[in-house]
């Protein structure tokens, strides 16, 4: 008797596991009647933290600052933790901001970061799970927001080594790629220019076979890009100070 019990307990468990992985949320969001895909929770967040940050580290935006809808991969240089308001304010879209794992394990702040479908990141090295997640959600036309540096940059340095991942992304998921550009480290109550970079893809690399080196050239191209944006804008303003002393002379 106690044997058949045992064994009925058994055969149970699977199906409680079973049950388990059908409750976990899925990481993509559905798209409305116009084909866009909008995170509530992130919006409501737009509307009061978006003003706040702006009166405590105002910024301004150069380029092109309106994303298209669509798939599309976010790289951005890292500075301080309110960099994730500069992606959102270009597209009123949901955007799945790669983050480190642990938060969404917090006791507080996970459950919130789970509405914001953040996708948790292993920082200890390659992480097939946020990649595939990150696909998932391009291929279903939505956005994802990459810090390449993987930290934020405390040194003097321009910017800090990328850590691979971005490059193989866009690739595989044949999207097109947003640079989003803080041209020096923001500081409070101090007017930051923040660089929209017209949208690229690395569609050199379509079809190409990916090696350990293809990965590494693919991702020194996006820092590169980042780079040359930075210097790009130098050089407008040091224009544009030229012509204002010109004027005054």
């Amino acid at each position: 008797m106690e044997e058949n019990q045992s064994a009925e307990v058994v055969e149970q468990q699977p199906k409680k596991e079973k049950k388990k992985k059908q409750k976990k949320y899925d990481i993509c969001i559905k798209a409305n009647k116009k084909g866009r895909h909008i995170n509530v929770l992130m919006n409501i967040l737009r509307v009061i933290v978006i003003p706040v940050v702006w009166i405590m580290l105002p910024f301004k935006f150069y380029g092109k600052r309106k994303a298209p809808d669509g798939a599309a991969i976010y790289i951005a240089n890292h500075y301080r933790v309110y960099d994730p308001v500069y992606p959102a304010c270009t597209t009123w879209e949901g955007i799945h901001y790669l983050a480190k794992k642990s938060i969404l394990h917090h006791p507080i702040y996970g459950m919130f970061c789970r509405g914001l479908r953040i996708i948790g990141v292993n920082r200890d090295g390659a992480d097939v799970r946020a990649m595939m997640d990150s696909l998932k959600c391009l291929k279903n036309g939505e956005k994802i927001a990459i810090f390449p540096e993987g930290t934020r940059n405390k040194t003097e340095q321009e910017m800090l080594e990328f850590k691979g991942g971005a490059a193989m992304m866009a690739i595989k998921a044949k999207a097109p790629i947003i640079p989003i550009v803080i041209y020096k480290k923001p500081r409070f109550f101090r007017m930051t220019h923040i660089i929209a970079g017209e949208p690229f893809e690395l569609s050199e690399y379509y079809g190409v076979k990916m090696t350990e080196e293809t990965i590494a050239e693919a991702d020194g191209k996006l820092y590169q890009k980042i780079l040359d944006i930075k210097a790009e804008h130098k050089r407008f303003l040091e224009e544009k100070k030229a012509k204002k002393n010109k004027k005054k002379a």
